[in-house]
């Protein structure tokens, strides 16, 4: 990794840029994709299955017979791996349900608020070269707790047309059955203006490359909504004198070899640390069997010299990373300061692959610097929360004074007369 010590604040703007694309030129080929799904409906998934997937697609949703033989096919120690996360997972954002708020405010004025819960949700899980089954977990779990009437879970396939069984057999775990052969921009398509077999969805979420990103982007401004924004996935490493060279190295590496544009970044207060820790990466690097994309994303890496634990909260928070580790002494006080992260990791063994899968918090996170303004996916995700009022003849004499008032003050006669005729009639 570059080292970099103690660079000037201008210096540091240029380190910590993320890895830019042009999005028009993706958005030019997303756009007809949308438009052609829009109009030509499951027709229109075929045909792209067979033009971008090379895969002919007699049916578009898995059968329950596909369902049931995913189980025999995933191993047994992986299948007692998924249930342990799918606990924690399930206790962890159980555990958000809230009360719902019922309150009288003034005499004879009272509001109230629920959670309702989004009727039809969309989940999509990535397929590639590592289908991330653990993604039907974060997605699903909060989806079902929430209460979601309708769950669709859409995948791409390999060339015999088959679902990965690790997705299956998760799915199936959960109860998820509506299962749909269909990934890309296409599958956002499909799921944001539905199609002769596919509901329309009301909000979708999930991860995915740059065409399905920008796919949320587009039909996010077409009455549909999504889960956040999202780039590509990163990692902040903050390490001190104490820490382990090597830990922090396996940290940075386990995201790197997520995608070649993923941005991994170290910050240590001691040069000599950071030396130790990129010399771990060059050794781990020999090892990993995705190290030619690691070796990618490093490129877009840097390891940020600072003079103490100010100078590396300071840089911390105007990142806003996606995943941030705290792998040094006394990480619980610095944890405190944090207020820009999607996700915190604290002290030395608490690695980022315990969030990815199986301690409990949601894996689906704010990107590109999102984290200062987006929180990760929970079960607030899949809620809507509705507000209510109701106001007796007595609270509206109280009150209505009040409100003519201020509708007068904006010219707005015909709000003030709402109220106006109310009262003349209690009157």
């Amino acid at each position: 990794m570059q080292i970099y010590v103690k660079p000037k604040e201008n210096d540091l703007i240029q380190i910590l840029r993320r890895p830019s694309y042009d999005l028009s030129k993706v958005e030019k080929i997303v756009d007809p994709i949308l438009d052609k799904v829009k109009r030509g409906g499951d027709r229109a998934l075929r045909k792209f299955a067979l033009e971008y997937d090379h895969v002919e697609l007699q049916e578009l949703w898995v059968s329950e017979e596909e369902l049931a033989r995913a189980e025999d096919q995933v191993p047994k120690k992986l299948r007692k791996a998924i249930k342990v996360a799918k606990e924690n997972i399930w206790k962890f954002h159980g555990a958000q349900r809230t009360s719902d708020l019922d309150m009288e405010v003034i005499k004879g004025i009272n509001c109230s608020r629920k959670s309702v819960p989004i009727q039809r949700v969309g989940l999509y899980v990535p397929g590639g070269s590592a289908p991330l089954f653990s993604t039907v977990l974060m997605l699903g779990i909060p989806a079902i707790i929430a209460g979601c009437e309708e769950i669709i879970l859409s995948t791409p396939t390999n060339r015999l047309a088959e679902v990965n069984a690790v997705v299956l057999y998760t799915a199936g775990l959960l109860g998820i059955k509506k299962i749909l052969k269909v990934g890309g921009a296409q599958a956002i398509a499909a799921m944001a203006y539905g199609t002769e077999t596919v509901s329309k969805v009301d909000k979708i979420f999930g991860p995915g490359n740059q065409y399905v990103t920008v796919a949320k982007q587009l039909v996010a401004k077409d009455m549909v909504a999504i889960d956040m924004p999202a780039g590509p996935s990163e990692v902040l490493v903050f390490v001190d004198k104490e820490s382990n060279a090597a830990f922090a190295a396996a940290d940075l590496l386990s995201q790197a070899e997520h995608g070649v544009d993923s941005q991994v970044i170290l910050v240590s207060t001691s040069k000599k640390k950071a030396e130790e820790v990129s010399l771990q990466i060059e050794e781990q690097l020999k090892d990993l069997p995705r190290k030619d994309i690691a070796k990618e994303a490093l490129k877009f890496s840097a390891a940020i010299v600072v003079e103490d634990r100010e100078a590396a909260l300071d840089i911390i928070n105007k990142y806003g990373p996606e995943h941030l580790i705290l792998s040094v002494s006394k990480p619980e006080k610095l944890a405190a300061k944090i207020v820009n992260a999607g996700s915190v990791f604290v002290g030395e063994y608490t690695p980022e692959s315990a969030g990815d899968y199986a301690s409990g918090t949601n894996h689906t996170l704010p990107t590109n610097g999102w984290a200062r303004s987006y929180s990760g996916v929970s079960l607030d995700s899949f809620y809507k929360k509705i507000t209510f009022q109701q106001i007796t003849p007595e609270g509206l004499r109280s009150l209505g004074p009040h409100i003519e008032t201020m509708a007068e003050a904006e010219q707005l006669e015909g709000h003030k007369n709402a109220v106006t005729i109310r009262l003349k009639h209690l009157s």
